[in-house]
C-alpha cells in the first residue's frame, strides 16, 4: 500500500470534483469485490457526500446492498489496464484480486478494502435510497474517511508531477484519457 495522508472531510470532494474513473470495492460476508466505475461525484461539502451507480446485476451491488458500505479508490494511469480488466470481468465468475493482482489493505472505518496503488480512497457508508437505488441503480453514501496519496495530493489541491500518476477518466471501448495540466484563472 502506497502512503496516504487524511484529507479532511469537508475537503473530500476535492478528490473527486475532477470526475475521475473510480473503483468501487466491496466486502461482506467473507466475499470482496472490485468493480469499475465512471459514473461518480461529490454531492455535498458536511458531511461530505457521494453518489455512484453501481448496477443491479454486479456482484458489488449485493456486497454493497448486504453490507451498507463501499470504498470509491482513484486509479491513475498506470492502473488503467487493471481498471478496464475489473470494469469488465464479473466478480461472480472469478476473484479478481487474485486473477487480475488487484492489492488491497484494510480501510480505517468501513469493511470494504482500499485498493493498492490508487491515487485517493473515500470511504463509504451507504444513506439507504431504497426508490433510487431500484430505480436508477443510484446509491448516495456519506464519506466517513478520506485519504489521498501525498505524492500527488497535498494541501488540498492535485500536482501531478508524473504523466502516470494522473487520474483516469473513461471514454468507451477500452479508450481513457488522462487528467491534464492545472491552470488558473
Amino acid at each position: 500500500m502506497n502512503p496516504r495522508i487524511a484529507v479532511p472531510l469537508p475537503k473530500a470532494y476535492r478528490l473527486l470534483n475532477h470526475g475521475p474513473t473510480v473503483l468501487v470495492s466491496s466486502a461482506h460476508g467473507g466475499r470482496r469485490n472490485v468493480m469499475a466505475a465512471s459514473w461518480s461525484m461529490p454531492l455535498d461539502f458536511d458531511p461530505p457526500k457521494v453518489a455512484v451507480v453501481i448496477d443491479k446485476s454486479t456482484l458489488t451491488r449485493e456486497l454493497v446492498e448486504a453490507s451498507g458500505e463501499f470504498v470509491l479508490n482513484v486509479p491513475s494511469r498506470r492502473q488503467a489496464a487493471m481498471t478496464l480488466a475489473v470494469g469488465t470481468q464479473s466478480g461472480r465468475e472469478t476473484d479478481k484480486f487474485s486473477i487480475v493482482g488487484v492489492g488491497a489493505a484494510a480501510a480505517s472505518l468501513v469493511g470494504a478494502p482500499l485498493i493498492d496503488g490508487c491515487l485517493a480512497w473515500l470511504e463509504c457508508r451507504v444513506i439507504p435510497e431504497p426508490r433510487n437505488q431500484q430505480a436508477y441503480d443510484l446509491f448516495l453514501a456519506e464519506v466517513v474517511a478520506a485519504w489521498a496519496d501525498p505524492a500527488v495530493f497535498s494541501n488540498g489541491r492535485w500536482h501531478f508531477a508524473d504523466d502516470q500518476w494522473r487520474s483516469i477518466h473513461y471514454l468507451s471501448g477500452g479508450s481513457f484519457f488522462a487528467t491534464g495540466d492545472a491552470f488558473d484563472v
